[in-house]
């Protein structure tokens, strides 16, 4: 028989903290509903004692969702463990994570503390938090740098204060995959409450130096039961460990001898949804997701492809959700099958905002052949923008070889009607330039970055913009089949989030 291993996510919490992709309520519970009918044992609702928008979250998704498991964080203070506790109430199956750093760099510089009061104060919070709800977890920061001997003293510790889970997170990335096997295998080879089955270890690890994955399956492989991960392996700095590779692996290496709760056929669609909320393109070579995933360039591994699909790829594209034969939506394409395809996505919403897609549907359809999951995706979060003070009314451009870029546009700001015209190199640049004269601020255009092509010229093209003003960064997103369009209304959408 073989063991289980419980799913644990923190898109909404980890994987909400990358730069710019911060989601809504709304969002958050649309995210929530497709990781429920993904199979995932418990959600990271949040961090409520943050924010009032990550208070409300917790809220909202706890009412949200039934079966799993609503978690909401918390550092070890006892403000922060009230707080998590008022926003759970509405959960059916809730847990408070609660922690404290054990490394010596944490404990001499972040706490000017020791070791003796790290221990009190991680016991401290764990029986505090118990007060509240049976199911605590306990976060151990920067395990991955702590000692292992220091470290089964901690979970022996929380352990017997009623832990019912240790996460033992690979804070920095830093270990080895054989390095972060061994202090798991450490961890319960001499902490009684473990072995005992009193609680069980979880391992989250991030993906700085790219091991993330290698350490998780490691942790597993010698007696962790809960895996920590994102979709797509979002998070700070490099990510965390990517929830469709973790299912995936041990999908496919069956020997291991553990299943996971995951429907691994809706993993692409909550993959392209969360890229799509997130404003976050998936790279293209991303393991299990990523476009170029099931493709293959290679004259000899295409022939081998084509005489057996088994000797080159080791998973069914439908397996993963990626359906070739799935319908192809037209301009010619009914309202029932466009509900269909979002509902597939994980998309729900009222007749009226469906009628309101549907017209959106039909001129985007108009421009071109086929629409894709991510247009659609895209055209259902178009309304995110309808609330904008500042709005695109009209761009034209005028550009080519020999000739200096011309561009003259209109914007909507609070009702009232402005209009500008710019040269500049390039249509992007001359467009960008007519929009500061309107708009009359000291702008820096950090980044701009416009979303791979891959389904033809007339597909839509997706720009992500980084831009510095008094001192802040903002982040955009635009989408349009006029990419110098699309880059006006990433650019329009920063100067929408300053502007609030």
């Amino acid at each position: 028989m073989s063991d289980r291993l419980f799913i644990f996510d923190t898109t909404l919490r980890d994987g909400e903290q990358v730069p710019g992709c911060q989601l809504n309520t709304v969002e958050k519970i649309q995210v929530a509903r497709q990781l429920e009918a993904l199979g995932v044992d418990v959600i990271e609702a949040g961090f409520p004692v943050s924010s009032p928008g990550d208070f409300n979250s917790v809220i909202e998704i706890s009412k949200a969702v039934t079966w799993p498991t609503i978690c909401a964080l918390t550092r070890a203070v006892q403000k922060d463990i009230d707080v998590a506790a008022e926003a759970l109430q509405a959960a059916k199956h809730k847990r408070i994570h609660t922690g404290i750093g054990t490394s010596d760099s944490h404990i001499k510089y972040k706490f000017n503390s020791n070791r003796e009061e790290i221990i009190e104060r991680a016991v401290a919070a764990v029986k505090y938090a118990k007060r509240y709800v049976e199911d605590v977890e306990f976060y151990a920061e920067d395990a991955g740098r702590t000692d292992n001997e220091y470290l089964a003293r901690v979970v022996d510790a929380v352990v017997k204060a009623g832990a019912t889970v240790v996460n033992i997170p690979d804070t920095t990335g830093y270990c080895l995959p054989q390095e972060f096997g061994a202090k798991i295998k450490y961890l319960m080879e001499h902490v009684d409450g473990l072995s005992a089955g009193k609680a069980i270890l979880s391992t989250h690890c991030h993906n700085d130096l790219g091991m993330a994955t290698a350490n998780t399956i490691a942790g597993i492989m010698n007696g962790a039961r809960q895996a920590e991960v994102t979709i797509n392996g979002i998070g700070e700095r490099a990510g965390n460990t990517s929830l469709e590779e973790v299912a995936m692996i041990l999908k496919c290496h069956k020997g291991i001898g553990i299943d996971t709760n995951i429907n691994t056929q809706k993993i692409y669609p909550t993959s392209r949804l969360v890229s799509s909320l997130m404003n976050m393109p998936v790279q293209p070579n991303k393991a299990i997701v990523g476009r170029n995933a099931f493709a293959h360039s290679s004259g000899i591994h295409q022939d081998g492809v084509l005489k057996n699909v088994q000797t080159y790829e080791i998973i069914d594209p439908k397996d993963v959700g990626i359906d070739d034969n799935a319908i192809v939506l037209t301009a010619r394409s009914g309202r029932a099958a466009l509900k269909h395809r979002l509902h597939v996505l994980g998309v729900e919403m009222t007749q009226e905002k469906l009628d309101k897609v549907y017209e959106d549907f039909l001129k985007l359809a108009d421009k071109k052949k086929d629409i894709t999951d991510d247009d659609i995706l895209v055209l259902a979060g178009a309304d995110r923008n309808v609330n904008h003070h500042i709005k695109l009314e009209y761009l034209q451009v005028t550009s080519g070889v020999g000739v200096r870029s011309v561009a003259s546009l209109g914007l909507n700001i609070s009702g009232e009607h402005f209009e500008a015209a710019a040269t500049g190199n390039g249509p992007v640049d001359a467009a960008i330039k007519a929009v500061k004269q309107i708009i009359k601020r000291q702008m820096t255009l950090k980044e701009f970055t416009i979303q791979a092509i891959s389904k033809g010229s007339d597909d839509v093209g997706k720009v992500h913009m980084q831009v510095e003003y008094d001192g802040q960064m903002y982040y955009g997103f635009g989408a349009n089949t006029d990419i110098i369009a699309a880059s006006v209304e990433a650019y329009i959408d920063c100067i929408n989030k300053f502007r609030k």
